[in-house]
């Protein structure tokens, strides 16, 4: 999930398969018999949103706002939807992955990061291409991977959705979190 794709990859095109990718692992956990291969997989799923939103937040939004008309609403409008998301992680990391508010969370999940996604692939997506260099959208590709190796793994509500904090503080955060899942045995991808 959050490896490279491979040298040249254009921006648009992680950010796609992060999408799908995202989808899937939420599908499985409707799949898994187990409470512990829930949360496992809810784990995974919060972790590679983290990665995702943050990445976006310090490079693709910033790009948006600066080529895509009416950029500044349009991200504006996707902080809004990180937040909500952010805010339903939180939730989810708190259940108990036994019970029914649990599942009924994870769909709430899915739901909202179809729509966001949807609303990514097919509007601002398009116009990033139609107003960024191809060469340009290959080096910001390189720059979100890069950003999703030091991001923050757990949802953060309290935290700011801004290039600066994440720029300056999430790497920090990003250490601790990843601290905090390998001593309590949490898999994040």
């Amino acid at each position: 999930m959050s490896e490279t794709r491979g040298a040249g990859t254009d921006v648009v095109d992680i950010l796609t398969a992060d999408h799908q990718d995202m989808i899937k692992l939420l599908g499985q956990i409707e799949g898994a018999a187990a409470a512990d291969q829930r949360r496992e997989l809810a784990d995974t799923v919060i972790a590679e949103v983290m990665r995702h939103a943050v990445a976006e937040e310090m490079f693709v939004y910033p790009a948006v706002e600066k080529h895509v008309p009416n950029g500044a609403q349009e991200v504006e409008h996707d902080k809004q939807e990180h937040e909500e998301i952010v805010q339903l992680m939180k939730q989810i990391e708190d259940l108990d992955a036994s019970g029914s508010a649990f599942m009924e969370r994870v769909r709430e999940l899915e739901s909202q990061l179809r729509h966001h996604a949807h609303d990514e692939e097919s509007e601002q997506f398009p116009q990033l291409r139609a107003h960024i260099p191809a060469e340009d959208l290959v080096e910001l590709g390189e720059k979100v991977e890069k950003a999703k190796e030091a991001a923050p793994t757990r949802p953060h509500p309290n935290a700011p959705h801004s290039e600066l904090f994440h720029k300056s503080v999430g790497p920090g955060v990003g250490m601790v979190d990843r601290l905090r899942d390998k001593l309590e045995g949490r898999q994040t991808g």
